[in-house]
């Protein structure tokens, strides 16, 4: 709300309508003089802010009772003082405005202006010595409205309170606030009332970040279970954001990157819808389960993701996922190569490690499906890693037996076991033999293929026929599957397999 309007927000909620008109005119006289320094000091305020604060401060002392002017000063005056960090001024002035709200103007109009009071210096806090005069507004509002019965002000006030905890990692005061506050929210037997279902909510939200950052699966998990059972509330989209956000890590803490995934899009599309700047980070975080979950499926074919696809933002991330999906694992490394700020956000630091392992995986099968034998130090030139990570990952795929091979540490070689050779010499075999067949009807029965004479008398061998023979076809599939590579090119001869250890 701006400053014209909470001028003007007073108006609507008068309750009292006085009908005297005998002997007013002194007292419109002096109404117009305190309106007047009022704007005065409204004009100036940007420009001479110190000059302001004091013809502020000065509108009280000209009502003899205190009024809407006196309580609209003070108002301004804080604000001032808050911009200018003149936080015990502040302070002391705050807690002489709480004077006026249990007579001098209605409660609706004082519950808010103390509200957006509350969210004005919260925004406004820059460092610790203005989130201590924060702790101390919110100290001052609740000893002031303790007796008031204004359990709605002292929800949200409350709330104000334990996010500033938590921001500061008290997590003792923390912890009994939150507690404090889920029995306000609850009935007699303890289930959750349905009246306070969006402050339960945002209680929620509160306890899942602090268990989120402690790492407190177990707790976090509960909590964020009951939390989606809330159904009586209509919370504002970013407290769901921050619950489905806190639920995805947790997912991806238990490595289940599934319903991580899902998570992430919700609070994505939460975030989204508040206008918060955190659906940026969030959406980095979905295109990272994506590749987790070898998902063949682009992130940014929804509606909701498709208008950030390329944004400078997350560009990264998109040619990220782009290289993963295509298997292209120097794409893959070049872009984390010359995006290193991808890492920044600790969360991605943590799990793109996974990501990283699993394409390094894919490229080193890849890489040496066509040889017998080849040194570390060849995966670790074409991968462009180290020579101990490239030993990690064929240890990693000799003990999954995805790759049968025996590695010799002391000359850095890996050799790849014979009955995997035997199997592809075999199938060669098997395809020389059905060469022979196709030849030898082609030669003998002179049915399998038919030279056209016309296409003999141009120089040109034309055939025709019934295709391959059985077996040729078969023996070719054969081969491909055992040679991996899908390339029969690539398979070694009977004699003198291919080799990239140099001593062989």
């Amino acid at each position: 709300m701006s400053d014209d309007d909470d001028d003007f927000m007073q108006d609507s909620d008068q309750e009292d309508y006085d009908f005297e008109y005998e002997d007013e005119d002194d007292d419109q006289d002096g109404d117009v003089d305190i309106e007047n320094k009022y704007y005065n000091a409204k004009q100036v305020k940007a420009e001479y802010p110190e000059q302001a604060i004091d013809e502020f401060l000065g509108v009280p002392a000209l009502q003899d009772e205190k009024g809407d002017w006196g309580f609209k000063g003070l108002k301004q005056a804080i604000k001032l003082e808050f911009k200018l960090k003149r936080y015990n001024d502040a302070v002391q002035h705050y807690q002489e405005l709480l004077t006026y709200v249990k007579s001098a103007v209605t409660r609706n109009y004082s519950e808010k202006s103390i509200n957006n009071m509350l969210d004005f210096i919260e925004k406004a806090a820059e460092d610790d010595a203005a989130r201590k005069c924060m702790e101390e507004f919110y100290s001052s509002t609740l000893a002031a409205f303790q007796s008031a019965n204004n359990e709605r002000l002292w929800l949200k006030t409350n709330i104000k309170l334990a996010r500033l905890w938590l921001e500061q990692k008290d997590y003792s005061r923390l912890t009994s606030k939150l507690r404090e506050l889920h029995k306000t929210c609850q009935r007699e037997d303890g289930t959750d009332d349905p009246s306070k279902g969006t402050y339960s909510l945002e209680v929620y939200a509160l306890e899942i970040l602090m268990y989120a950052e402690t790492r407190n699966n177990k707790r976090l998990k509960a909590l964020y279970q009951r939390a989606l059972k809330v159904r009586s509330a209509i919370p504002h989209p970013n407290i769901m954001g921050v619950i489905r956000e806190a639920g995805g890590k947790m997912h991806m803490s238990e490595e289940n990157w599934k319903d991580a995934q899902t998570d992430f899009l919700e609070s994505f599309r939460n975030y989204d819808e508040a206008g918060s700047m955190q659906r940026i980070q969030v959406l980095k975080y979905l295109v990272l389960t994506t590749m987790l979950t070898g998902s063949e499926i682009n992130p940014f074919d929804s509606p909701e993701t498709k208008a950030y696809q390329n944004d400078p933002r997350i560009l990264a991330m998109t040619k990220l996922v782009d290289a993963y999906q295509r298997n292209d694992v120097h794409q893959y490394e070049a872009t984390l190569q010359s995006n290193k700020d991808v890492t920044d956000d600790p969360f991605i630091a943590e799990n793109i490690e996974e990501v990283s392992r699993a394409m390094r995986t894919k490229g080193v099968l890849k890489l040496v499906s066509p040889y017998t034998r080849f040194t570390f130090s060849f995966i670790s030139k074409q991968l462009k890693i180290s020579e101990q990570e490239a030993q990690d990952i064929i240890s990693y795929l000799v003990l999954d037996q995805k790759l049968k091979a025996k590695i010799d540490q002391t000359r850095g070689m890996v050799e790849i076991e014979k009955g995997t050779d035997a199997e592809r010499i075999q199938a060669v075999e098997q395809w020389t033999v059905a060469i022979d067949a196709l030849w030898n009807t082609v030669l003998t029965s002179g049915e399998g293929f038919r030279v056209d004479e016309n296409a003999q008398m141009l120089g040109g061998t034309a055939m025709s026929g019934g295709g391959l023979p059985g077996k040729l076809t078969e023996s070719m599939a054969t081969a491909r599957d055992i040679g991996g590579a899908g390339d029969a090119k690539a398979l070694p001869k009977k004699r003198g397999m291919r080799s990239l250890y140099k001593g062989d």
